[in-house]
């Protein structure tokens, strides 16, 4: 049974010109792209299989992310359905000089675990052995109760 420390996923991307938009800051669109596909690896990594987007809940932009600076994304599962897995994202703008970060957005999507017909496939149960796994677990269902 994975857990969510053997699901989580911390990747990088720096804010290039061809991802801002008027204002030069991140376009939200980049910013989901960037979610989607660490939300996938996570999912993937729990479930064994390829994952599939179905769900995108409580998506809130709270800062930008300025041209130049880093996008820091975030995801662990964190809920286990018969095929499905909820993964927690949060993504924090990182100055790439100083490494001070802020959080911008943070979401949870759900993913369908698929065969290479497409059908859905059953996914294992979730396992919580140690505090930080709990930790990640409580802070995905937190995040579902919009605390």
């Amino acid at each position: 049974m994975p857990t969510p420390s053997e699901t989580y996923i911390e990747n990088r991307a720096r804010i290039q010109p061809d991802m801002t938009n008027n204002y030069d800051t991140a376009h939200g669109g980049e910013v989901m792209k960037l979610m989607d596909e660490v939300g996938a690896m996570s999912a993937m990594r729990f479930a064994g299989e390829t994952c599939v987007t179905a769900q995108v809940t409580g998506l809130e932009f709270t800062r930008p992310i300025p041209r130049g600076e880093v996008a820091v994304v975030e995801a662990w599962a964190y809920q286990a359905g018969r095929s499905s897995i909820r993964i927690r994202l949060v993504v924090d703008r990182e100055d790439p000089r100083t490494g001070e970060r802020e959080r911008t957005c943070d979401s949870c999507l759900v993913f369908v675990a698929v065969d290479e017909d497409g059908a859905p496939v059953a996914v294992p149960e979730l396992n919580t052995p140690t505090d930080r796994d709990r930790q990640l677990e409580e802070s995905g269902l937190a995040a579902d109760r919009g605390e």
